[in-house]
């Protein structure tokens, strides 16, 4: 058996020569041994269990080729959910929680007199931006649609898991909600907003689904699907919220001026000060 903290070394120095963060294992190790991270620091000098050890160098190998910890895991923390993931999804990532926060800042603001908030999340994935608002908000009555069977699978798995009412539909964008005649409060959306050329991490690209990567030449064509349907689902007044590239800021604009000139809209910056969230209003 191996010192815990002897053990963290190795493989720290390993991932300097992989080009992987080394912070990557000590939160690996705080997953898998279920300890806090002070505990485990408090316990440094000590011998690892034979099993964790066992299991901690077998996940460490997978992510020193670049897989990335969600996947060897077969979870990730998101806004305090646990989120299961594999390769039918996308992993959810830090910043979207800050989207989630602004959605649901913007439903107490814009909603405070509604009984039934009425919202949808387009493109769900893992079904992470959903189930936050849901378990979030008690007056959100949320649905959410993705195109893929696969990644509703996981998302309905997900719901289950953490114990969150949704109604999932399968469908192409808009559509379903077109021909179910629903009319939202919200429409959430993350969509596939990297353009097609651009080049992504092997982790990304190797283990992370393309279709809900990229997003045409530009990276606008899931927007331009919606906002070019949007109004057979939105109620008078209602509000629209996407996450974006932080580099897309002046095509977005355009896009929107050209094709909802009757909206406002506000583009926020996330904690790193980039422009990360789009928001669009119906008569608000």
């Amino acid at each position: 058996m191996t010192k815990f903290s002897r053990c963290v070394k190795e493989y720290e120095k390993l991932c300097r020569r992989n080009d992987v963060p080394e912070e990557t294992v000590m939160a690996f190790l705080v997953e898998l041994s279920q300890k806090e991270r002070y505990n485990l620091y408090a316990n440094f000098n000590e011998e690892m269990p034979a099993q964790l050890e066992a299991e901690f160098r077998a996940g460490m190998e997978r992510i020193l080729k670049q897989e990335p910890m969600a996947h060897v895991l077969g979870y990730s923390w998101f806004y305090g959910y646990k989120m299961i993931v594999n390769g039918n999804v996308l992993i959810p990532r830090y910043e979207t929680e800050e989207l989630c926060a602004q959605i649901l800042a913007r439903t107490d603001e814009y909603f405070a007199d509604l009984e039934t908030i009425e919202c949808v999340d387009i493109g769900t994935g893992s079904g992470a931006i959903a189930i936050v608002l849901a378990k979030e908000e008690p007056r959100i009555h949320m649905r959410a649609t993705d195109i893929s069977e696969e990644a509703l699978a996981t998302a309905m798995e997900n719901a289950k898991l953490n114990e969150a009412e949704i109604e999932f539909t399968a469908g192409d964008m808009v559509k379903p909600l077109i021909a179910q005649n629903v009319k939202l409060d919200v429409l959430v959306c993350n969509p596939p907003y990297i353009p097609a050329h651009e080049e992504m991490e092997k982790a990304v690209v190797d283990f992370e689904p393309h279709v809900a990567l990229f997003g045409g030449d530009d990276g606008l064509f899931f927007y331009r699907e919606i906002f070019r349907d949007c109004r057979s689902v939105m109620k008078k007044k209602s509000f629209m919220a996407f996450e974006m590239g932080w580099n897309q800021r002046e095509h977005i604009s355009a896009l929107i001026e050209e094709t909802l000139p009757e909206c406002r809209y506000e583009i926020l910056k996330d904690m790193n000060g980039k422009d990360r969230m789009l928001f669009v209003y119906f008569g608000l």
